[in-house]
């Protein structure tokens, strides 16, 4: 049995906007769920849906050049992995911290 192709990858979105926690919206309508992790020094991680991450994360994200997003509140965050798993388009972002301009 052959395997089904997965639609081609296109480019990563050049906005995203929040619709509700933990769900943004590209400007093609195309859903984006949001998983924020944080490792900490104790390895605590939180997953979706978290509210102490899912409340700090941006209203809104912007392509911005050299695999980035700039965030309404200027920080930037490097697109650490764009890529399909199954028929799922995923993008991976990671806070960079305020020096990395």
């Amino acid at each position: 049995m052959e395997a089904e192709a997965s639609p081609p990858l296109g480019s990563p979105p050049c906005c995203l906007w929040f619709r509700r926690p933990g769900i943004y919206e590209d400007e093609n309508g195309r859903t984006w769920v949001t998983v924020a992790l944080r490792i900490s020094p104790s390895h605590r991680a939180w997953g979706r849906g978290s509210p102490p991450l899912a409340a700090r994360l941006p209203p809104k994200w912007e392509l911005y050049p050299g695999r980035r997003y700039q965030a309404t509140d200027l920080r930037l965050w490097e697109i650490v992995d764009h890529g399909q798993i199954n028929s799922m388009e995923q993008l991976i972002l990671k806070r960079l911290s305020s020096g990395s301009r």
